[in-house]
């Protein structure tokens, strides 16, 4: 497992860059494993709703992790805006970098991530596949 540390800048939308940056550098199978920084707009999808929560000023993010394959990104995040006031959720394009935002990327090169619905869930969920036979893998 290799690691990858990244910075966004001012304007960059963090869901979009990072899924561009899967994208351009061929990452099959990668997580995030933590990020920091600040937004100056965050759009959160809450539990069990249909569509992302905007939320505009000085923000800070706590908090991030997911998933990221070369067609998708899975990502979760911790938001306080100027008062202390916290939300968390599922990171929808739109949160925007205000200053800074400093990323942390594990790369899993012998896998692959991908998406397919489930029927169970109704949700394209994770598909982990190996990319190279191994003792483990059953291949």
């Amino acid at each position: 497992m290799d690691t990858v540390a990244l910075r966004l800048h001012p304007g960059d939308d963090l869901r979009l860059a990072l899924e561009a940056r899967a994208r351009a550098e061929g990452w099959s199978a990668a997580f995030v494993v933590a990020g920091i920084g600040s937004l100056s707009q965050a759009a959160l999808r809450l539990a069990g709703q249909p569509a992302a929560l905007p939320w505009a000023g000085d923000l800070e993010l706590l908090s991030l992790a997911g998933s990221l394959g070369p067609d998708s990104a899975h990502l979760h995040a911790t938001v306080a805006d100027a008062t202390g006031a916290v939300r968390g959720g599922h990171v929808c394009a739109g949160c925007r970098v205000r200053t800074t935002l400093e990323l942390l990327v594990a790369l899993l090169p012998a896998q692959r991530f991908s998406r397919r619905h489930d029927p169970v869930t109704g949700y394209p969920e994770l598909v982990v596949e190996p990319l190279v036979p191994g003792p483990f893998t059953g291949v």
